[in-house]
């Protein structure tokens, strides 16, 4: 039985290990021809490798599939351009971009350096942008694509240390949903995954009595690979009718995340002052406040 994907040409960023890695494979399997691209850099945006992306384009190939590689970077314009015509020139087709490239500089705000900010701002949302850019012409010319970008609970709920992770990804959201509304009329997509993956956790989790253990078992069963279905089904025709939403994928779980619209209101029709904010609209609204919550604290329980 053909895959979702059968005959399609995907490119997946940061497609040399974890998440983007697992996607690839998957989008093999579901018959698709990948473009690999990653430059082979640590989490943390150091040095550069091509072996990253030869060793997923080996797994692909050894189970029957087709794949190129490109090391570019997508934080630039010009190499973005690059990445899309490699689908082009090797395959001669482009259906689906999977933006998953990613690093982290994780740091607390007052300790931020601007280089922590753009350097995450870079490859995070710029790239997001660049590389969507970069095809959307190949998209609108044939009249149809998909777009899927990686957010994170991150920037849609919160974290501490992220400021520049949380606002890129928030960020992506954003342009997700404008790329969705802008593109509509060439019937071309664009969702957002919010992955889970242990890869993307600390390890320092303790496991010195057996319910630690078992806690800590169940986080490590988040592998990357679970967030690859998701990945798939919205890059494929199964998924014609969504688009400009945000999915979060933990573990056996698939979420569909809300998106920001009003909660409550106060009038008065002769207007407002600071005072008479104090004293109505404040008590009216702060019942329905959000805390200062993080994504672990809207996520409050284990994975299942």
């Amino acid at each position: 039985m053909p895959g979702l994907m059968q005959d399609k040409v995907v490119v997946v960023t940061g497609a040399g290990g974890g998440i983007g890695r697992a996607i690839a494979l998957a989008m093999a399997e579901a018959g698709a021809r990948v473009v690999i691209n990653d430059v082979g850099a640590s989490l943390a945006g150091e040095g550069a490798s091509a072996t990253p992306a030869e060793q997923t384009r080996a797994l692909i190939e050894q189970r029957g599939g087709g794949a190129a590689i490109n090391t570019d970077s997508v934080a630039s314009w010009a190499s973005a351009q690059k990445i899309v015509q490699t689908a082009m020139d090797t395959f001669g087709r482009l259906d689906a971009v999977v933006n998953n490239a990613g690093i982290l500089r994780d740091v607390i705000f007052h300790k931020m350096t601007p280089e922590d900010w753009s350097s995450v701002i870079d490859v995070h949302l710029n790239g997001s942008f660049y590389v969507s850019r970069a095809a959307a012409e190949t998209f609108r010319a044939q009249q149809s694509g998909a777009f899927v970008h990686m957010t994170s609970t991150s920037g849609l709920v919160g974290n501490l240390g992220q400021a520049n992770y949380s606002a890129a990804k928030l960020g992506i959201a954003a342009l997700s949903k404008s790329i969705a509304l802008d593109m509509a009329r060439y019937n071309v997509r664009s969702n957002c995954i919010a992955p889970f993956a242990w890869s993307r956790m600390t390890s320092s989790i303790p496991a010195a009595t057996a319910e630690q253990a078992a806690r800590l078992a169940r986080l490590q069963a988040m592998t990357p690979d679970k967030n690859a279905p998701m990945a798939v089904f919205l890059c494929s025709e199964a998924a014609k009718d969504f688009s400009g939403n945000i999915f979060a994928c933990r573990h056996n779980e698939i979420f569909l995340m809300s998106q920001s619209r009003p909660v409550r209101s106060v009038h008065r029709g002769e207007g407002w002052t600071a005072d008479l904010i104090a004293e109505h609209a404040a008590p009216a609204l702060k019942p329905s406040l959000y805390p200062l919550d993080r994504s672990q604290d809207a996520f409050a329980w284990d994975p299942v």
